[in-house]
């Protein structure tokens, strides 16, 4: 892997968000803006009643940062409430979900490594989601996520 030369700059105007694959929780990657092989950002925006993947890394971790209202995450058998600029780093092996159980949306910003792990295309995904990875938190019982259609 190989640091960039000088600096990127990145406006919101260049962030296009989409919705993520399994739980379509609305994200703007930064590292497809900067092209770095280092370092990854990602804003994820949890509306009020949902929740990201259940989901653990083999090598990375990552800094979870909230930019907006009170975070929620479940790391291990732990729930950990995380106020407005307050932050939690998780290492590799620790199985974690970001989630929202107010009515309020919040503004995660996700850093780490790129996911480096997928490169060679011989992964297992049960060293991602060892567990069903759309299970939603205790905190969120009686909840549909994601939306269905």
């Amino acid at each position: 892997m190989k640091a960039i030369e000088g600096y990127r700059l990145i406006t919101p105007s260049d962030l296009s968000w989409r919705p993520s694959n399994l739980m379509c929780i609305p994200n703007a990657d930064y590292l497809e803006r900067t092209g770095s092989e280092l370092l990854g950002a990602r804003l994820w925006r949890l509306p009020p009643k949902s929740a990201n993947t259940l989901h653990r890394h083999v090598i990375a971790e990552e800094f979870y940062f909230v930019l907006e209202g009170t975070g929620r995450i479940r790391v291990g058998e732990e729930t950990l409430t995380v106020p407005r600029y307050g932050g939690v780093l998780v290492g590799p092996a620790m199985l974690r979900q970001i989630f929202n159980d107010s009515d309020t949306e919040v503004l995660w910003l996700i850093v780490g490594a790129p996911d480096k792990e997928f490169e060679s295309g011989k992964f297992d995904l049960k060293q991602f989601y060892p567990v069903e990875p759309t299970q939603l938190p205790s905190e969120l019982k009686g909840v549909a996520w994601p939306p269905k259609g």
